[in-house]
């Protein structure tokens, strides 16, 4: 695929996992373990076909009302191992204070680590995140400034600054909505809604979306 068609940066709503599990009469453990292995697989789809940057919505702020058991699954997994297996700039976004120390730490060394070694594609992991807390949060930093601020001035200010906007969402799981996900960000993301469960998203699947997006035109309210 040419690279002026490809996007610059893919946002990913990896849904499906604990439903995929029932499926198999598997415990939920089981979807998200398999869950995890899909966005290892995912992130090299991305560094193989030269797309920028992706990022993946892998624990939301509203996943802390989950049953203790489940969270605390969620947190095991959280960036465990990764350096090795994604090759591309690890970057965290989101509540990172209200993350367990450890996994704090885990997120440190993960960042470091992958700075050193990669610099073509940057891979975003949302993680204790939600798109109205970003906004806040940059509401509250600019009051604390004290100056008004427009909207470009405003996005410097949010968790992702540095993140390009994602020119196209994909959600699996068979859901048609955002789920508080890159809230400001999103407004002129294509949205590419799929039935099949986050761990058995395919290879074709992925493929098919990049081609359907580059197909798209995009006129960005003009």
């Amino acid at each position: 695929m040419e690279s002026k068609k490809l996007p610059t940066c893919v946002g990913f709503i990896m849904d499906g996992n604990r439903r995929f599990a029932r499926a198999k009469n598997q415990q939920e453990a089981f979807g998200h373990v398999a869950g995890k292995e899909k966005f290892i697989e995912v992130a090299s789809w991305v560094v193989e076909a030269g797309i920028p940057h992706a990022v993946f919505y892998a624990f939301s702020t509203e996943n802390w009302k989950r049953s203790p058991e489940e969270v605390e699954q969620l947190l095991s997994l959280m960036l465990l191992d990764l350096r090795d297996r994604v090759k591309a700039k690890i970057k965290v976004i989101g509540q990172i204070s209200d993350l367990p120390k450890a996994v704090q730490e885990n997120i440190t060394r993960h960042e470091e680590a992958s700075l050193e070694k990669y610099n073509k594609t940057t891979i975003w992991v949302a993680l204790s995140y939600g798109g109205r807390a970003e906004i806040l949060t940059a509401v509250n930093d600019a009051i604390v400034k004290g100056e008004p601020v427009n909207e470009e001035q405003f996005s410097k200010l949010m968790l992702s600054a540095n993140m390009p906007n994602p020119d196209l969402i994909v959600r699996t799981g068979g859901e048609h909505r955002l789920s508080n996900f890159l809230t400001w960000q999103s407004i002129y993301s294509e949205l590419f809604f799929i039935d099949t469960y986050w761990p058995a998203f395919s290879r074709e699947e992925f493929l098919h979306v990049l081609a359907d997006y580059s197909k798209r035109e995009r006129r960005i309210g003009q």
